[in-house]
């Protein structure tokens, strides 16, 4: 099974295989609605929880911190309208991959799926089920080895589940997406009915004898309101298996990015309603603290008890998701082969959903919330950047090519998202270069990995 339709292999090793013996393939599953559930699911996970304060000490002002999501939102919805043009073209399972191999040739899409499967999904998942250790430690007595063997545990519970076949896991994100959406309404209505602190945008500043503007700090703040905008484009990783790919990606990708950013600008306003500045910045659980403030201990409980809902929801999710595209890659060999078996009973890719748990397991257990997704950012952006440019590039090479959805605003808004993209990098350099520069040398490993699959398969041809 290829990634999508037949084409020339540009003269790589790396081509479409023979699927005359029919091996097994992925079902289709996923309608609509549980599309724009995965988008949500995955993209709302703890993020609107734990990075507000870090946020608030970059941002002294409520005006700067709207800015600030507004923008991410705006980026995030500048790269769905993109990649549903690119998902209208071509529908298959591996998403991001299979753009962009076509625009830029396989050698791209390899360290993608690499950098993929060593970081930047593995490497969310394991930010989430730190977060989860954090917030259950509220709730239960744990210690931090408690807090992370439960993380670690999590994560392996997940990819068992999702081993078992795409059905269940469906269910459990549509239902986990509905509570998570239902609890953060009513939080955000409770903040806005409740609080007695006026909206007053500028007071921060004021308060903080901070009037400047820095772009750097809005550059570090930026990146971690994409981190909760982080997993907006998985979506596309499965779109072998929706029902009406070309219709149904590109519009659970502007749907449910709008909802996601709705709920954030939302939730932002109702946490400046009730704290102030100095007490969201001091602080790792905002909406525990403010529905503390106004309820008490015990409804502040019930607010982990939803994060943690959230929290899971985004992780099955994740965990779901990854593997499509380390499948797809081994199955038009630009990946191991062994990535490419399909559970004859489960139909799903279970060695690679394997790998993906145990190693993101691993994450979990050697690294800090904020350490890990500052990890993940810097190397993401890179990719979704020239994801976005593919818009760009097969404009001009494949003319040709029948695109049921094409985004709206070309070229502005893939080159917009393109020069921000630009711009977070090379502020992730400025801000530490040595974080940057480890996450660049982790796609440059994988450099020889690309080579020697490259000959071993040259050499069976």
């Amino acid at each position: 099974m290829s990634l999508d339709e037949p084409q020339s292999n540009r003269g790589s090793a790396f081509a479409t295989k023979d699927t005359s013996a029919s091996p097994p393939t992925l079902r289709k599953e996923l309608n609509l609605f549980d599309a724009v559930a995965v988008v949500v699911g995955t993209t709302i996970g703890s993020g609107i929880f734990l990075i507000p304060s870090s946020i608030a000490a970059q941002l002294h002002s409520l005006a700067a911190v709207l800015l600030a999501w507004m923008i991410g939102g705006i980026l995030t919805l500048f790269g769905a309208l993109s990649l549903g043009e690119l998902g209208s073209i071509y529908p298959g399972t591996g998403g991001l991959c299979t753009y962009l191999r076509h625009a830029y040739g396989p050698l791209t899409a390899f360290l993608y799926a690499w950098e993929l499967l060593f970081m930047i999904h593995s490497g969310t998942i394991a930010a989430l089920a730190v977060a989860f250790g954090l917030y259950v430690a509220q709730i239960l007595p744990l210690n931090p080895i408690e807090q992370k063997v439960s993380s670690a545990m999590l994560i392996l519970a997940f990819t068992t589940l999702s081993c078992f076949g795409i059905r269940g896991g469906k269910r459990v994100q549509n239902f986990v997406a509905g509570a998570k959406i239902s609890g953060l309404a009513g939080i955000i209505a409770l903040l806005c009915v409740k609080g007695s602190r006026p909206i007053r945008l500028f007071d921060g500043a004021a308060n903080n004898g901070s009037h400047t503007f820095s772009l750097t700090g809005f550059g570090v703040a930026l990146v971690a309101v994409l981190f909760a905008y982080e997993g907006w484009h998985v979506i596309s990783f499965v779109a072998g298996e929706m029902n009406k790919p070309q219709l149904d990606l590109p519009r659970s990708l502007f749907y449910g990015s709008a909802i996601v950013m709705l709920i954030y600008v939302l939730a932002n306003l109702g946490y400046y309603h009730v704290l102030s500045p100095p007490e969201i910045q001091g602080s790792n659980a905002v909406a525990a603290l403010a529905v503390k403030k106004i309820l008490g201990p015990i409804a502040a409980n019930f607010i982990s008890l939803l994060i943690v809902v959230s929290i899971l929801g985004c992780m099955n999710g994740l965990i779901l998701t990854g593997p499509r595209v380390y499948y797809a890659m081994a199955r038009d060999d630009a990946f191991p082969h062994a990535f490419g078996r399909i559970s004859e009973r489960y139909r799903t890719p279970m060695l690679a959903l394997i790998v993906q748990g145990v190693w993101a397991a691993v994450l979990s257990v050697s690294g800090s919330y904020r350490q890990i997704f500052t990890d993940v950012i810097i190397t993401a952006w890179i990719f979704y950047g020239l994801g976005v440019a593919a818009v760009l590039v097969l404009r001009r090479t494949q003319p040709q090519l029948d695109r049921p959805f094409r985004v709206p605003g070309y070229p502005w808004v893939p080159l917009l998202f393109c020069a921000t993209a630009i711009g977070l990098v090379l502020n992730t350099f400025i801000d530490g270069p040595l974080r940057a520069v480890a996450g660049i040398a982790l796609i440059v490993m994988g450099l020889p990995v690309y080579y020697f699959l490259d000959r071993s398969s040259t050499d069976r041809g």
